[in-house]
């Protein structure tokens, strides 16, 4: 028996180990796609979108909080790519932005958050919690270990705050829910299904591109599509458009090519920001809409359904009448 208990105890720590090790490789390789589109403030080093922080949020959704230690072993890895030498500083801001995603699964768990984001609670909380409340913390603690060092003048000390956090809580807003998707992801059985999803990938390859990079204020464009991938994809259509939206904005804004071409850098920071966080928010919201009224209409179903079933056993003689079947709920949820 004790042997047993040591060798499921020895094949729990390897998997944890395992885990830790994924989310370290995850977190740094997402963090060097995110330094491709950075940007200087003020001296300092931010990007507009910063993936790890999704990463790292999803990762503890999915594994909970003992593999924290990888969020921190990768952002050592990447403080470390960008720095010539690791100093106090940055042991500061590692620390920052491994207790910014650990708050964020604490406050989400507390708001009993589902990792299906099947309700609207459980968007608003990804949202208002997991993302612009909890990355606080890692904007907080970084801009002021940069001002503390007297690496960054007091006058720049809010652009920089802001860009950090606008960077990591996009990161949170664009790349958890595609996490989150991932577990749950099914591919469309019907065939009409089929060509509207190629519809809206052909529709959503041709207009993002135009309105992020146009000169034009065309940016409105986007909005149409991301409704349309909500309302008939939920979840599944809506993210990744929205990624879509948020990386080519991005390259826009820091190209400062398109609306943002004759905009300074914090303007453009400040508009690529309200931008990403609408698109954000009409995504992950209205997806969630969808699935909890497509979820309350399956439990009035099934309700109905029991209904009948009781009718038709006191009355033996009386037959169902206007009881959606099971094929046509099926036919429906596609």
């Amino acid at each position: 028996m004790d042997a047993v208990i040591r060798s499921e105890t020895a094949r729990e720590a390897t998997a944890t180990a395992l885990r830790i090790l994924a989310v370290a490789v995850a977190y740094y390789v997402s963090g060097r796609i995110g330094l491709l589109r950075q940007v200087t403030v003020h001296g300092a080093v931010v990007t507009p979108l910063w993936p790890p922080t999704g990463v790292a949020v999803g990762c503890l959704l999915y594994w909970g909080l003992r593999v924290w230690p990888g969020i921190a072993i990768g952002a050592l890895l990447a403080v470390a790519w960008t720095a010539q030498s690791l100093d106090l500083g940055d042991i500061g801001i590692i620390a920052g932005n491994t207790l910014a995603p650990v708050c964020a699964f604490l406050m989400l768990r507390g708001a009993d958050f589902r990792m299906d984001l099947s309700r609207l609670r459980d968007g608003t909380a990804l949202v208002f919690l997991g993302a612009l409340g909890a990355m606080l913390v890692s904007a907080t603690t970084g801009a002021s270990i940069l001002l503390l060092e007297d690496k960054l003048p007091k006058s720049g000390y809010w652009p920089v705050w802001f860009a950090w956090w606008a960077g990591d809580a996009v990161g949170v807003l664009m790349v958890t829910p595609l996490l989150l998707l991932l577990r749950r992801l099914r591919l469309p059985r019907r065939t009409d299904r089929w060509v509207e999803a190629g519809a809206l990938v052909i529709a959503a390859a041709i207009v993002v591109p135009v309105a992020t990079g146009s000169h034009y204020a065309l940016l409105f464009l986007v909005f149409p599509l991301l409704i349309w991938a909500a309302l008939r994809f939920e979840l599944a259509g809506s993210a990744p458009c929205a990624l879509l939206v948020a990386v080519l904005a991005v390259i826009a804004a820091t190209g400062r090519a398109g609306s943002f071409s004759s905009l300074t850098l914090f303007e453009a920071m400040i508009n690529l920001t309200a931008l990403n966080g609408s698109v954000a928010l009409t995504a992950l919201l209205l997806a969630a809409i969808v699935t909890e009224h497509k979820n309350v209409r399956r439990r009035i179903e099934r309700a109905c359904e029991e209904l009948a079933d009781v009718v038709e056993q006191l009355l033996p003689g009386e037959k169902r009448r206007g009881w959606p079947s099971s094929d046509t709920r099926r036919r429906d949820s596609g």
